[in-house]
């Protein structure tokens, strides 16, 4: 591969193997062309199939970019089978995969902000609350703790004022509620996945073995339970490149 377009520290990023690599670049540094022709280099230089690197991004737009510009330095048979996406999208393929280890049936729904809303809305009117307010607070509270990793259960523990322990309760009933319908919510499709891999090591080696190679761009906008889920998946091997 031809490397001569990029400079020193470029190639040196593109090449590097063997331990975790952080890229820390600005905006038009050219860190995207850094992180598609490392893809093409690990493929095509390293022999590492494309079956067995994924990269992941924070917006649609960006993982079908990067997918495009991929393709530019490499030929459409060498990259069949990557793995390009968000981090929610990463995450609900491995729970459409192992829907059974988490304790889902096939074709399980996937509820947006506004369905969410709406069921926090009806279990807090069982409570004698019906506050628009209260209940944006509450959805909002239990999607900080989901990306901070934690269980409706630690969550009670943690929660000692009245308004943390109006919304541990709810989150409580709310993830009840998820899995009597077979259904996840927006945060769930990263925190489940980690939960798989905290108490399943026989699923978190699968995975292990699946991803040789990972990438992660804009890093900087990771929340905990993102960070915690690459940090398990590249914990044996190492094999990461984040870009930030």
């Amino acid at each position: 591969m031809d490397l001569n377009r990029f400079n020193p520290r470029q190639r040196e990023a593109i090449t590097h193997v063997g331990s975790p690599l952080l890229v820390l670049a600005g905006a038009g540094s050219g860190k995207t062309s850094v992180i598609t022709h490392k893809i093409a280099w690990l493929i095509q230089e390293a022999g590492i199939p494309a079956r067995h690197i994924t990269a992941v991004t924070f917006t649609n737009k960006a993982s079908r970019e990067m997918r495009e510009r991929i393709g530019n330095v490499a030929r459409k048979d060498q990259i069949r089978g990557l793995t390009v996406s968000t981090f929610h999208t990463f995450g609900l393929n491995l729970l459409r995969r192992e829907a059974a280890y988490a304790g889902l049936k096939s074709g399980f729904s996937i509820l947006d902000a506004e369905d969410a809303k709406s069921v926090l809305s009806d279990l807090l009117k069982r409570e004698s609350i019906d506050d628009r307010d209260v209940t944006a607070s509450v959805q909002h509270t239990i999607s900080q703790w989901k990306n901070d990793g934690l269980s409706p259960e630690q969550a009670m523990l943690q929660a000692t004022e009245p308004q943390s322990v109006l919304a541990a309760s709810a989150y409580v009933e709310y993830d009840r509620y998820l899995k009597a319908c077979n259904a996840v919510d927006f945060d769930d499709l990263i925190l489940r996945p980690v939960e798989l891999f905290r108490h399943k090591p026989d699923l978190l080696t699968k995975w292990q073995a699946k991803i040789r190679y990972l990438l992660v761009d804009e890093y900087q906008d990771t929340n905990g339970i993102q960070y915690e889920l690459v940090k398990r998946l590249t914990q044996i091997s190492g094999a990461l490149t984040i870009v930030g």
